[in-house]
């Protein structure tokens, strides 16, 4: 019986200090449950990016985040220099990451698999990895200004930024998992402790109106034109005439998503959209409907154009300065004569001819997908 007692009491004994240390830690010290519990975030895939016909515009591809666990590091000298020359990345960088008041620390992002199996073979304690979604661009900077790039947000996690990237985001991110461990004492994974997993849900794909073999050929014959005409800049946009889809949009000089941090920030600005243009002859078709709709023009009206007209402190001209009398206003579109558009405006008047252009939408924004597009 003596025998029987003292093992009961024992049990006893055992459990109520595992009842008064769960007391201790859960209520009077809460905070001191991280100590005993990892939790690791579990990146999404990200979106991929599609022409009208499939064809891909911007991939995935996997690479990996290596990390330490610096309570488990046994050699922090051989670490730090054994990483240092297959990351190729300075030792004081990678000694800094070996923090041993921390359970986990990341050390490098964006590791090849070459690297990553390079360090596998060093067989040193303390290190992991985890799978990490980075972007691919099958044809570099094909749509560079109309894709976009991915970018770092200020806590390191991954943002669009620019064209459908930036503005599609939160479709292409996805939401993040999580993976939640108990610790021993030592920070290890408790073997038959418990563990939470949350998947990841992967972003949504995205497929655009464009097509790419017409981007191509596009970007080709601008990168021609800018060597012509020895421009600086230019942009060219194709779009279906029956539903204004963009079948191709190109701007030069562009900048390789993948080395996006390379390039200086005013390269990004897709002048396409972010810039504004004076419409010149393209606006003369849209002041003749106008003249044509109010009903104080109309296609067959004659008008005489026997030299340049002044309008307020300015003088126009044609543009080959050349007249021909009285003509019709078909005529007048036909040629591009500026005369003739100084005509329609002053049977309009200043504030009718404002407002009816107002009703083509100038000045208002498109509403196109993609970031950065300013009022026209």
């Amino acid at each position: 019986m003596t025998k029987l007692r003292l093992l009961l009491f024992g049990f006893l004994a055992v459990f109520c200090i595992v009842v008064l240390r769960l007391f201790f830690i859960q209520i009077l010290h809460p905070d001191l449950q991280q100590d005993y519990l990892s939790t690791r975030r579990l990146d999404p895939e990200r979106g991929k990016i599609y022409d009208r016909n499939g064809q891909p515009i911007v991939m995935n591809q996997i690479l990996y985040k290596l990390y330490f666990e610096p309570q488990l590091i046994q050699d922090k000298e051989k670490t730090t220099l054994s990483l240092s020359k297959i990351l190729h990345v300075e030792e004081a960088s990678i000694s800094s990451r070996i923090d041993v008041t921390k359970k986990w620390t990341s050390v490098a992002n964006g590791v090849t698999k070459m690297e990553k199996d390079a360090i596998l073979k060093l067989s040193l304690p303390g290190m992991g990895f985890d799978e990490q979604w980075s972007r691919y661009y099958p044809d570099a900077s094909i749509a560079a200004h109309l894709a976009g790039f991915v970018g770092k947000s200020d806590d390191g996690t991954n943002v669009g930024r620019s064209g459908t990237e930036g503005f599609y985001d939160k479709d292409l991110a996805g939401l993040p998992g999580l993976i939640r461990s108990d610790l021993d004492l030592q920070g290890r994974p408790i073997f038959l402790g418990t563990q939470e997993r949350i998947d990841p849900e992967n972003g949504r794909d995205l497929y655009l109106t464009i097509d790419k073999s017409v981007q191509m050929l596009v970007k080709e014959k601008l990168k021609a034109g800018l060597l012509k005409f020895e421009a600086k800049e230019g942009c060219a946009i194709i779009a279906n005439p029956n539903t204004m889809e963009i079948l191709a949009l190109s701007c030069l000089p562009d900048y390789d998503p993948t080395t996006y941090y390379e390039f200086d920030n005013s390269v990004f600005r897709n002048a396409a959209i972010s810039d504004m243009y004076e419409p010149g002859s393209t606006f003369k078709p849209l002041v003749m409907a106008r003249g044509i709709e109010a009903g104080v023009i109309k296609p067959d009206t004659l008008f005489n154009e026997d030299g340049p007209v002044k309008v307020g402190d300015y003088t126009i001209r044609t543009w080959n300065n050349s007249y021909e009398g009285r003509i019709t206003l078909i005529r007048a579109l036909e040629k591009s004569s500026n005369v003739g558009m100084v005509f329609i405006g002053s049977k309009m008047g200043n504030d009718r001819l404002y407002q009816s252009i107002l009703q083509y939408g100038f000045g208002e924004y498109t509403n196109i997908d993609m970031e950065g597009e300013a009022s026209g």
